[in-house]
């Protein structure tokens, strides 16, 4: 595998696909640039709040790009580099852009509606409860997830060796000076009318400074995993709760500097160790076979490795099993998420200002997440004999090391190691915290919604309903819940997530086209996706229910295997329901 021909390949395809593709989409469903937005409509100072669309590129960006951009590709590479790149390129562009781009075009034209609300109106009644039900029992277990993940960069520990505390010290002394600079960022301009030049460059020497100050900060932020999920459980109340220009919009928009920033340190280590050569021959194989198992072993040899007893090791950070379906549902966010289009109907769908927007932040947004995929990729296929010998505890450390050695084979950057991998896991943690802050006000919403019965205001719900539907209350029900289920740690969710996550993204393929259709707009472009993503998300639960079904019978974790089953199960169940309802609300049209 060469990383620099791989990464050059993919950037053509992708902007080709944008120009042609999505150019073409924006023609066949209308956009229309005159057409007044739900952010000019229904401004409300609070969730509808119209932004610059550099602004509002940042916010999505930022909440899409979460750890499954990251986690997926790595955790999938033992398949094999070819395969996930075939995936992330045709599924970023077929399914995940339009996926997209869709959700967000629908949303507009729906003032603003989720993804819960247009169901009832494109599937039927009864859709709406259920989806709303889903999305958010999914939200909550990416709350959870998340919480953890960023937790695990930030905490300081006995177990942990000193570089490592050190450097999630620094970590976190960044994350904090992050959000109290964006606060004021967005409290400052909130209002005012500030030029795309002084927009753009004044947050940038923010971020530069903010991360600047941090690396300076070792040691006197030093505190553990517990008493973080706590903090970060205070952190995303406030953030939920709080208008949108306080803390979600500057908070996201400032973030995203420092992802184009690691996201070009990313490019630069690819296209310079494949100069000086040292990424010219990675050693992950272009394919690994159909079925593929995650046994620790040594590459120069092949032998399989064991531990002192004889035990045999395993690669901790690797997804084994079928190629079809794991494949696609563990590379989930660089090629196809349900979460975006959450995203795109929740959040995003309340700030754009101008219909001609929603091409370059949805469509252009996910191929870029695309890139951000393959980018992982290259960084295991740097770290390839590390990886296989199974001497990486997360992610999280393959995506450092991979793209950190990568610089530092740069001639003149060989003593960057420490600042260069340090970068990377603050990128990987900003990833997860912007991720989580939208992740919480999208289930806020969602848990308001669900208490809101079919064609009432909650003016007119009784006082029970008012209650459990109010902000506040909401908010604290949702981040209550995510921050229990996250103190087991991500391993124990993670599983879970993938193929409900996929199911989102098919039931929002079959709400748009359903919606696209009803409106007399063409909706081919989203059968083959919709029904694809349907078939493995199926499939892949049925190998969950057998997998879970072994490990009772031969004497597993009873707890966690049990709950995963009876989850697997129920998803089955949900999603052959609305598959029927579906293919009826289709042929309806």
């Amino acid at each position: 595998m060469n990383a620099l021909i791989v990464v050059a390949i993919v950037v053509a395809i992708l902007a080709i696909a944008y120009i042609f593709y999505g150019g073409w989409l924006a023609r066949q469903w209308g956009v229309d640039p005159d057409r007044p937005t739900p952010a000019h409509e229904l401004g409300d100072g609070d969730d509808f709040v119209a932004a610059p669309p550099h602004v509002v590129f940042g916010h999505h960006f930022a909440s899409i790009a979460g750890a499954g951009v990251v986690f997926g590709p790595i955790m999938a590479a033992v398949f094999g580099w070819v395969p996930i790149v075939l995936w992330i390129v045709v599924g970023g562009v077929f399914f995940g852009a339009v996926h997209d781009f869709g959700a967000l075009f629908a949303s507009i034209r729906q003032k603003g509606a989720s993804l819960a609300a247009m169901a009832q109106e494109s599937v039927g009644v009864g859709a709406r409860r259920l989806i709303c039900a889903f999305a958010y029992l999914l939200l909550v277990l990416l709350i959870a997830a998340l919480a953890s993940i960023v937790a695990s960069t930030f905490q300081v520990t006995d177990f942990q060796a000193p570089e490592v505390n050190a450097r999630n010290s620094s970590v976190a002394a960044i994350a904090v000076l992050f959000t109290v600079v964006a606060i004021a960022w967005g409290a400052i301009t909130h209002g005012r009318r500030v030029s795309t030049p002084v927009g753009i460059v004044v947050p940038l020497v923010l971020v530069v400074g903010a991360v600047a100050v941090g690396f300076g900060l070792t040691g006197i932020v030093a505190l553990g995993h517990e008493v973080w999920m706590v903090i970060l459980g205070v952190y995303i109340f406030a953030a939920a709760a709080a208008p949108v220009w306080l803390v979600l919009q500057p908070r996201d928009y400032l973030s995203s500097f420092l992802l184009y920033g690691v996201l070009a340190l990313a490019l630069v280590g690819i296209v310079g160790a494949g100069i000086v050569g040292a990424a010219s021959d990675l050693q992950i194989p272009a394919f690994n076979g159909f079925v593929v198992n995650t046994r620790a072993f040594d590459v120069a040899t092949g032998t399989l490795l064991v531990d002192d007893s004889g035990v045999p090791l395993v690669n901790a950070v690797a997804q084994g099993g079928f190629l079809f379906p794991v494949l696609f549902v563990t590379v989930s966010c660089g090629a196809l998420s349900g979460f975006h289009g959450l995203v795109a109907s929740g959040t995003t769908s309340k700030q754009i200002g101008s219909e001609n927007q929603a091409r370059p932040i949805a469509f252009g947004g996910m191929l870029l997440t695309s890139l951000v995929a393959v980018i992982s990729l290259c960084a295991v296929g740097f770290v390839w004999a590390k990886y296989a010998a199974g001497s990486y505890a997360s992610p999280a450390q393959v995506f450092a090391d991979g793209l950190s050695g990568m610089l530092c084979a740069i001639p003149g950057l060989e003593g960057a190691k420490d600042v260069t991998y340090a970068l990377m896991i603050l990128a990987v943690s900003t990833f997860c915290l912007t991720s989580l802050d939208t992740a919480v006000r999208l289930a806020r919403s969602l848990f308001q919604e669900l208490w809101v019965a079919e064609e009432q205001s909650l003016g007119s719900a009784s006082d029970f309903r008012k209650t459990l539907a109010n902000k506040y209350v909401a908010t604290a029900i949702t981040v209550v819940l995510g921050i229990a289920l996250g103190m087991g740690g991500y391993s124990v969710i993670w599983p879970l997530f993938g193929a409900a996550n996929q199911l989102l993204a098919a039931l929002a393929l079959l709400v748009i086209c359903a919606w696209l259709g009803r409106a007399g707009k063409g909706n081919a472009v989203l059968f083959v996706p919709m029904a694809l993503t349907f078939v493995v998300t199926v499939c892949s639960l049925v190998l969950t229910v057998q997998q879970k079904a072994v490990v009772l019978m031969t004497g597993g974790d009873p707890i966690v295997a049990s709950i995963q089953l009876a989850v697997a199960v129920v998803l089955i169940i949900f999603a052959v329901h609305m598959a029927v309802k579906g293919v009826r609300a289709l042929r309806a049209r």
